[in-house]
């Protein structure tokens, strides 16, 4: 690849409602020559993990484990330097398979369920920017977008209850903020939003939407904030804690 044409998005958890919504509002502008599209379960079927040289869209397959991520972020070696948006969409709520849903209260709560959320929520994005510090090092301006949840604030923490979502989301903010920092060493043309999507009408919200007292988002509309968030994105500060209207959220 030319590094000097190729100005390429990465979309991890690109099966999900927003993950699904930002790949196609990232394809729809027409600023990327690539999107890359990571999930569980191919995005789109192009038949191969190949480049389609009818569209920009390349959809990558992964089990999530770190043996997987690590091959797959290898793979996409020839985009280094090349990649100026990042967003990783991954995260669970509840679970119908593995019982997991929101503890109201102590007596609610298992140890192996509280570690899946943790795992999904905080490892696995972790995991990623593990992987992508030596792909987005160079003079491209890029911005990783995580995205994050107002119950991972510690000062905001008024109702209680959902501990495995809370502790997962304020370990993740954790998590991303100490990475932020080893990357303003490393990687300085890289900034870092947490993003707080609001009451997004995804399966995860499905089962709060009646009693969530906040506006109820379209996956689109999402997709649109975080991308001109993104777009904008240039504080004194390599990170930020916002929601979808670019206000600040306490740590």
């Amino acid at each position: 690849m030319n590094d000097v044409d190729i100005n390429a998005a990465l979309v991890v958890g690109a099966s999900g409602g927003i993950g699904s919504a930002v790949v196609d509002q990232l394809m729809k502008i027409q600023r990327y020559t690539h999107v890359v599209s990571v999930s569980h379960k191919s995005f789109v079927d192009l038949g191969s993990s190949e480049i389609d040289e009818f569209s920009n869209l390349l959809a990558l397959e992964t089990d999530y484990s770190a043996e997987s991520i690590n091959t797959l972020m290898a793979n996409l070696s020839s985009f280094k330097g090349c990649i100026s948006r990042v967003v990783i969409c991954n995260g669970i709520l509840h679970d119908d398979q593995k019982d997991i849903f929101p503890e109201k209260k102590l007596e609610d709560i298992s140890e192996s369920k509280m570690m899946h959320v943790l795992r999904v929520n905080a490892l696995l994005p972790l995991l990623f920017l593990k992987e992508l510090v030596a792909l987005v090092k160079g003079e491209k301006r890029c911005v990783i977008s995580v995205l994050s949840a107002r119950v991972g604030s510690i000062e905001d923490n008024r109702l209680g209850g959902w501990y495995s979502y809370r502790a997962s989301k304020a370990a993740l903010n954790m998590l991303v903020k100490t990475a932020a920092v080893e990357y303003e060493r490393r990687a300085k043309n890289v900034r870092f939003l947490l993003f707080h999507p609001g009451t997004v009408d995804t399966n995860l919200s499905k089962p709060f939407q009646s009693k969530s007292s906040t506006k109820l988002m379209q996956p689109s509309e999402v997709a649109m904030s975080l991308i001109k968030l993104m777009d904008r994105s240039d504080t004194g500060s390599n990170i930020e804690f916002i929601d979808w209207e670019g206000k600040k959220i306490n740590w």
